[in-house]
């Protein structure tokens, strides 16, 4: 999953005058509970190192359905129905097949 923030000067209401932080803080509270649901294999948070409003999740789950599980969970479906109020454009999922071996 790849996404960014929208520009504050877009955003509406005062409160979110800091983005960044609500989504740094909303997206690392996933990575426990992501962690812990059947079928996660990897789950990794990362902000990018050349635009600080940019993030990317690195996710393996051990077949489709248990990231079908994951995403239609409660706190999934909150973060993506508001996600329009942060994001720049709609949040990229790309799928990739797992060629080499897992070597854990």
């Amino acid at each position: 999953m790849r996404f960014s923030l929208r520009d504050s000067k877009q955003l509406p209401g005062a409160c979110l005058a800091r983005p960044q932080n609500v989504c740094t803080t909303t997206l690392t509270s996933f990575v426990d509970k992501s962690r812990s649901e059947q079928g996660c294999v990897d789950y990794h948070f990362h902000v990018s190192l050349d635009d600080p409003n940019m993030f990317y999740f690195y996710e393996n789950w051990t077949e489709r359905a248990d990231f079908d599980r994951h995403i239609a969970l409660d706190y999934q479906k909150d973060w993506f129905a508001k996600q329009g109020e942060y994001l720049a454009k709609p949040v990229e999922l790309r799928f990739f097949e797992m060629v080499s071996a897992y070597d854990k």
